[in-house]
């Protein structure tokens, strides 16, 4: 379980302060305008940031000072963070060894996580060579490959066209079930947040205004969230 215990922090004007419990195995989407505080909250989460006040929990253990790559969690953002000059197979494994230095086992599950985004045949060619879409499953695969509980997403398909948008939530729908994620995922499209989860927090001024199921959403909408629907 994900505890947000009186997060605050004030950055060049802007304050986000908020308190929230992420349960195991769901999937929430911070959803709000830009310059809501959702990318701050995920650099928070992630480490990149470190709040004035607050603490951040996982099961419990507070994890507010840890190391960026000591916490139980994964990260994808928007760009992919591919390296061009490296090959998709070697993209994949900086998520086991930044050295590059796999052995034989981890061979075998970089392999096996790049079949699993339907990648497996791609292991040799270089991202500029790969469409938009089989770019951002490259990025997918290294971010499933780390088998982190917690995943964190910054709008990472906001760049594809509406339906490869929708096969790669799809696809990592499907794949969250199976491993039991709990993932925060960070957008602008309401329609996007209802593909993929299961849980809403709706951002504005650096503050949740609204923390709801998805289930029904439409069907009885809190006022609030009518210049999303």
């Amino acid at each position: 379980m994900l505890q947000l215990d009186n997060l605050a922090l004030t950055q060049d004007g802007f304050t986000l302060s908020l308190s929230a419990v992420v349960d195991r195995a769901t999937r929430v989407a911070v959803l709000g305008p830009s310059g809501s505080g959702k990318s701050t909250l995920l650099s928070l989460i992630a480490g990149f940031l470190q709040p004035d006040l607050g603490r951040i929990l996982w099961d419990g253990a507070d994890i507010t000072e840890a190391l960026v790559a000591a916490r139980p969690m994964s990260i994808l953002f928007q760009d992919g963070n591919l390296f061009p000059h490296l090959s998709v197979f070697d993209n994949v494994s900086l998520g086991l060894r930044p050295d590059l230095r796999l052995s034989p086992d981890q061979r075998d599950r970089v392999a096996q996580s790049l079949t699993d985004v339907g990648l497996g045949d791609m292991g040799d060619r270089r991202p500029a060579t790969l469409s938009g879409g089989q770019q951002a499953r490259v990025g997918l695969a290294r971010m499933l490959l780390r088998d982190r509980p917690l995943a964190l997403l910054d709008e990472p398909f906001a760049a594809l066209d509406p339906g490869l948008r929708a096969e790669m939530l799809a696809l990592l729908k499907s794949m969250s079930e199976r491993r039991g994620l709990t993932l925060l995922m960070a957008c602008h499209d309401l329609r996007d947040a209802e593909r993929l989860c299961d849980r809403l927090w709706l951002l504005e001024d650096g503050k949740l205004v609204l923390d709801t199921p998805m289930a029904g959403l439409r069907d009885a909408p809190d006022p609030i969230l009518q210049p999303w629907l």
